[in-house]
């Protein structure tokens, strides 16, 4: 993580706060996630270099850039277009080539690109996805924050030859995810 410029991907007057163990606000009532979330989410995917890997909730692109310098591929969804655009122009200016950002559309995921060995995903929906969970390979892993829109348990997903298993990774808070199979937009 320290090869990314987290002062690159927070507004500019927050820049002297880029490397503060906290969330940031972003544009769009959004959030750059606190690094060591970042850390410990990423951690908890057992990334391979070999691994192609889809993370739903771009915002400002920083994730998906560390995400980039630890597997093959990297497709990130962003259902906001403004963070859309701004995160495809930052990593291409920051040159992580291997990310690609994509605008999110009525379904949560990224189908077209599937299966994915590892799904990541910064945003909280009230059960796992079953868009998502069709999206993971075999073998795959998937670490997403499910609960209430107050707080939420973070779960690593693993696809077995016998279906999927869950565990509870710990206690998180983040934004709602948006969309067919999670939350309403209100």
């Amino acid at each position: 993580m320290s090869r990314v410029p987290r002062e690159m991907f927070v507004p500019h007057s927050l820049r002297s706060e880029a490397y503060e163990d906290v969330a940031l606000p972003i544009a769009e009532g959004q959030t750059i996630s606190q690094p060591s979330l970042v850390a410990s989410m990423v951690d908890l995917l057992e990334l391979d270099p070999s691994h192609r890997v889809l993370e739903v909730g771009a915002g400002s692109g920083y994730q998906a850039a560390v995400l980039s310098l630890l597997a093959s591929q990297v497709v990130s969804v962003e259902r906001i277009p403004e963070l859309t655009k701004t995160a495809k122009a930052r990593l291409h200016l920051l040159g992580y080539a291997r990310c690609r950002i994509e605008q999110a559309g009525d379904e949560i995921g990224w189908r077209s690109a599937a299966p994915y060995d590892r799904i990541i995903v910064a945003a909280a929906a009230p059960k796992v996805p079953a868009a998502l969970s069709n999206q993971l390979g075999p073998g795959g892993r998937m670490v997403i924050p499910v609960g209430r829109r107050t707080n939420q348990d973070l779960l690593v997903v693993s696809r077995k030859s016998d279906g999927l298993s869950v565990k509870k990774a710990g206690k998180c808070m983040f934004v709602p995810l948006i969309g067919r199979d999670a939350w309403a937009l209100t």
